[in-house]
């Protein structure tokens, strides 16, 4: 299989990365600039689970040579209509899309765009490029989920089985990738919700019975406009997701938070600004999921 991954930052050069140290064939679109880092450092992985260094194959969108049995996409999701255009010319009717996006708003313009092609996808990894452009892991979680969005075991989701296969990371077929991706999102939006409402790591945030008490109400009101609008997430996903973060470290931060810190921009719009949305079009009072959204909003507004 032929894969194309667009983005080779911390989330693509990662698994790419992964994927080219067991053989697999990988192509990389990137930006110019990305491009002439990588051709001079080469593709650097650091990571718990053991350090990777190779030889990238790197195309910038204007280099339309050939179409992919599968594009995987991994840029921010406020790149989402830029990346639509960039990977067209790179797929044929039979190409695989697999998102790997934050959140669940991107959806719908990709199967627009792509319609059947499209399948589900989802990621767990702490990752950042250090100023080399090293991919820097700094947690061992390094979990990619895909599926049909149906859930069927169809031909081409076993040949990207296969792709995967014997990687060194946890590429894992899902049956259920919907639900999976509606966790995630409530998951996301909470912890970057309450970090970057805190100017915290996670730690502070579930152990400081105030800002515990937030969280709590943040996931609450999450998982009432998710069964407002028929997201297909469990009972319980509050606690269990309270649960989930408990198990962190105490110094995880979510990727907004990084990027704040950084002076970069988020995707606050896409995770909490979405739901908020969908919340009020239900006649959902969500003050803690608002208050989350607007602190962002200002950093972004006072940033520009």
């Amino acid at each position: 299989m032929n894969i194309l991954i667009a983005g080779a930052g911390g989330i693509g050069g990662y698994f790419g990365g992964r994927l080219m140290e067991k053989g697999q064939k990988v192509t990389f679109l990137v930006r110019e600039n990305r491009k002439k880092q990588l051709e001079k450092t080469d593709l650097v992985i650091e990571s718990p689970h053991g350090n990777f260094t190779g030889k990238p194959d790197l195309i910038t969108k204007d280099q339309r040579d050939q179409t992919y049995d599968a594009i995987i996409i991994t840029t921010k999701a406020y790149h989402l209509e830029e990346v639509i255009n960039d990977i067209k010319p790179f797929a044929d009717e039979s190409t695989l899309i697999l998102p790997l996006l934050n959140g669940i708003a991107h959806m719908e313009p990709l199967i627009e765009a792509f319609g059947e092609r499209v399948i589900g996808g989802l990621c767990f990894i702490e990752t950042t490029l250090n100023a080399e452009g090293h991919v820097i892991q700094s947690s061992p979680i390094h979990d990619l989920v895909y599926g049909e969005r149906d859930g069927s075991p169809s031909e081409r989701i076993m040949k990207l089985q296969e792709a995967f296969e014997g990687a060194h990371a946890g590429f894992t077929l899902s049956e259920n990738i919907m639900q999976d991706m509606w966790h995630k999102y409530s998951f996301i939006t909470a912890m970057s919700g309450i970090t970057t409402l805190m100017r915290s790591p996670i730690g502070p945030a579930v152990k400081l019975p105030a800002a515990r008490q937030t969280l709590e109400r943040l996931l609450h009101e999450i998982s009432a406009v998710m069964h407002a609008i028929d997201a297909p997430i469990a009972e319980g996903l509050p606690d269990m997701q309270m649960a989930k973060m408990e198990e962190m470290k105490d110094e995880m931060k979510s990727s907004m938070l990084r990027d704040m810190e950084k002076g970069l921009q988020t995707e606050t719009s896409h995770l909490q600004g979405w739901l908020l949305g969908k919340g009020k079009e239900n006649g959902l009072e969500t003050p803690v999921l608002e208050a989350a959204f607007a602190h962002v909003k200002i950093y972004e507004s006072l940033k520009s």
